[in-house]
C-alpha cells in the first residue's frame, strides 16, 4: 500500500468522525461531553499529523517550499490543535462547542487540501517504490501502536 492510500483510508475515518461530531454536538448537554468528544479528536489528529509529518511531508517539503506551502500547512496543523486545546480550558459549553466546530471545519478545509493537492503531488513527485516504502512504514508504526 502506497503511503497516500493509507493517508486517504485515515482521511475516510476522519470525515466519518467529522459527520457524527457535527451531528451530534448540537444537541450535547455538557461541557464534559463536548471535552470528550474534542479529546477523541485531538488524540486522533495527533497521531495522523505526525504521521503525515514524519513519513510524508519531510519528503515533499523542497515542493512545499516551491509552491509557498509548507508555513501554511504547519499553522493549519497548529490552528486545528489549539482550537482542540481551548476545548479543555473552557468553562462554557456553548464557547466548547463552537471550538470544536470551528476544529472541525478547519480539520475539513485542510484535509481537503491535501486531498486535492498534497497526495496528487506526492504521487508525480516521489516514484511509486518511494511511496510503497512510506506506506509500509505506516503500517508498522500502526501496528506498533495497537499492540
Amino acid at each position: 500500500m502506497k503511503i497516500t492510500e493509507a493517508l486517504l483510508a485515515e482521511h475516510l475515518v476522519f470525515h466519518n468522525l467529522f459527520d457524527h461530531i457535527e451531528a451530534t454536538a448540537p444537541r450535547l448537554k455538557t461541557l464534559a461531553e463536548v471535552k470528550s468528544l474534542a479529546a477523541l479528536m485531538e488524540s486522533m489528529l495527533k497521531s495522523h499529523s505526525d504521521t503525515e509529518d514524519e513519513l510524508f511531508i519531510g519528503p515533499l517539503e523542497h515542493c512545499f517550499e516551491q509552491i509557498g506551502q509548507r508555513d501554511t500547512f504547519i499553522q493549519e496543523h497548529e490552528e486545528i490543535d489549539g482550537n482542540l486545546r481551548k476545548v479543555q480550558i473552557t468553562k462554557q459549553l456553548r464557547r466548547a462547542r463552537a471550538l470544536l466546530l470551528g476544529a472541525v471545519a478547519y480539520s475539513r478545509k485542510h484535509f481537503d487540501k491535501e486531498e486535492r493537492i498534497v497526495f496528487p503531488m506526492a504521487e508525480r513527485v516521489l516514484n511509486s517504490k518511494t511511496l510503497t516504502a512510506l506506506g509500509q512504514t505506516w503500517m508498522e508504526q500502526r501496528t506498533r501502536k495497537s499492540v
